[in-house]
């Protein structure tokens, strides 16, 4: 007797773009990007689209709690152009957030500024990331202040990961003193109860293309 075949589910798979090399995915906030451990972790937003495009490839991914842009390759040229396009840092990653506490740019005509902390896993508290100075990866993230409409006692950020190190974002904004609004790993509680998610989207996203080369561009508009 054949093994039952699990149903993956596709209905609220949102696709930006596809074509014969890639695609781009809007991943909500709340889905995995790539199977966990466990069978109660393996609907995932890799798993809804290899079982729509049985080629697709991971190259990136986007914490559970994060939404937005995903880019999958179709085949494995694709996946190593695109990789290799990633390490080189040719692909370029925009996000909104909004964090606790009321931030001023200090740069005029709200001109980029830069985190430079080094990160490092917390490992007695996984899955927590933390800056360490000595024994930290460079990591490397510019900020400047986004337009839209905020609660009192926080601010809209637009972010821009130079480097790509696991929670990046969130961790430098809390080193920063302003956490982002409903993260439950980083932000104090009255932070996190504003809101059912994290405030955090990848709105931009662009890249050269694998096959010819040009360079595409993509926009997610924030859900909050």
């Amino acid at each position: 007797m054949r093994p039952r075949t699990r149903e993956v589910d596709v209905s609220h798979l949102q696709t930006v773009h596809e074509d014969d090399h890639l695609i781009v995915l809007d991943k909500p906030a709340g889905l995995l990007a790539v199977p966990g451990k466990g069978p109660d972790k393996q609907d995932c937003l890799s798993a809804r689209a290899q079982a729509r495009w049985p080629d697709a490839l991971v190259v990136h991914r986007l914490d559970m709690a994060t939404s937005g842009l995903v880019v999958m390759a179709r085949g494995v040229e694709a996946q190593r152009t695109l990789s290799l396009a990633f390490e080189e840092r040719r692909v370029h990653k925009r996000y909104t957030a909004v964090v606790a506490g009321e931030l001023a740019n200090p740069q005029p005509d709200n001109g980029w500024n830069t985190i430079d902390l080094p990160l490092l896993a917390d490992w007695p508290n996984r899955p927590l990331q933390k800056v360490d100075l000595e024994h930290g990866k460079p990591s490397t993230t510019r900020w400047r202040i986004a337009t839209g409409h905020t609660a009192p006692g926080t601010t809209r950020l637009e972010l821009e990961p130079v480097t790509g190190r696991t929670h990046q974002l969130r961790v430098h904004l809390q080193a920063l003193g302003h956490p982002m609004v409903g993260d439950a790993l980083y932000a104090a509680p009255d932070f996190v109860a504003l809101t059912s998610r994290l405030l955090l989207h990848a709105h931009g996203l662009a890249l050269p293309h694998p096959f010819h080369g040009q360079t595409l561009e993509f926009h997610s508009p924030c859900p909050f």
